[in-house]
């Protein structure tokens, strides 16, 4: 016993849990676990985005100089309240993808259970916790400064009809889902910066809404701050409706162009040497590829004899290589 108790590690704060609690085991965690580990990212990413998207939106519209027409939002107003939900989604998929995919928005989970990219039993789990964690952060952008929370709710400006609201909504959703989908849940080499992308399109899409609709794109944006001010318009449907519509189009284009090899029509893309070869690329998605590849890299960087050579073929020189630095990695999920 006293030896057990010798070689057992002391507590302390470089440990995780401090060393208080054993570490599991990754190969002994189940689906369920990882569901569960996924809508905690999902809880606090979803409430982190608009919470800081919530009172930028305040900030924007409280100290605005000035007016647009009916006094609605000028166009100043609607670029800084773009900026904070773009760059508000932004920060947080970059922090939190790793965690639980970044999804932070009902719809855009639709479209990734849609095109198999998320589990549907993940997806359902997931949904009411981008709603809650909505609420919670309406809630708490409510009383942590001062005004009135119906200023962040998304409303239809004068003279837009639901109808026209929509589709309006619909249409910005889609550019968003689509952009996920491409950029995300479609690996590639630009996958590890998709978080700029998503952020941006948000924004773009933003600039495009804000001064229409609200530009909701996000049933969970929506809905928390109607609960928290007891405020909901008779036209509230369309940003459900709409986002969810969005998220199908954007799903049902990404099977379109997945189903008809989109790799082949536009050849070269995700290759250093600007060929697409397919035999190349499932061979180097075929299991020891990635160990392969690092022995590879070991020979290149040693500048030995026809490793050298084939190198340099890779990346566009003279040589027998065909497909370019194309990664390995890279192709796994796309062939």
């Amino acid at each position: 016993m006293g030896q057990n108790d010798g070689q057992r590690p002391k507590p302390s704060m470089d440990q995780l849990m401090f060393g208080l609690i054993p570490v599991k085991d990754s190969n002994s965690q189940t689906a369920f676990q990882g569901h569960m580990i996924a809508a905690s990212g999902e809880f606090v990413g979803t409430f982190l985005f608009l919470l800081f998207a919530f009172l930028g939106h305040s900030m924007a519209v409280d100290t605005a100089p000035n007016s647009g027409p009916n006094g609605v939002n000028s166009n100043q107003t609607v670029i800084y309240i773009a900026m904070s939900y773009g760059f508000s989604l932004l920060v947080t998929v970059w922090t939190l993808f790793r965690i639980s995919g970044g999804l932070f928005n009902p719809a855009v989970t639709l479209a990734m259970v849609v095109t198999g990219s998320v589990p549907p039993v993940r997806g359902l789990i997931l949904f009411p916790v981008q709603i809650i964690s909505g609420i919670c952060a309406a809630a708490v952008a409510a009383v942590i400064i001062p005004g009135d929370i119906r200023v962040v709710q998304t409303t239809l400006t004068p003279g837009m009809s639901p109808a026209q609201g929509v589709f309006l909504e619909m249409f910005l959703t889609s550019q968003l889902c689509f952009t996920a989908l491409m950029l995300a849940a479609e690996k590639s080499k630009d996958t590890f910066i998709a978080p700029i992308g998503i952020g941006l399109a948000l924004f773009v899409c933003e600039i495009a809404g804000v001064f229409y609709t609200g530009a909701s794109l996000n049933p969970a944006r929506s809905f928390g701050p109607c609960v928290v001010a007891r405020d909901f318009h008779t036209y509230h449907w369309i940003y459900w409706i709409g986002p969810f519509l969005g998220a199908l189009i954007a799903a049902g284009y990404f099977h379109f162009v997945k189903f008809f090899n989109y790799e082949e029509a536009n050849p070269g893309q995700d290759s250093a040497g600007g060929q697409f070869d397919r035999e190349v690329e499932q061979q180097s998605a075929s299991p020891g590829a990635e160990r392969n590849s690092m022995n590879m890299d070991d020979m290149m960087e040693s500048g030995g004899g026809n490793a050298g050579k084939r190198s340099r073929a890779g990346t566009g020189g003279q040589g027998q290589g065909q497909n370019g630095g194309y990664h390995p990695g890279y192709a796994a999920e796309r062939v």
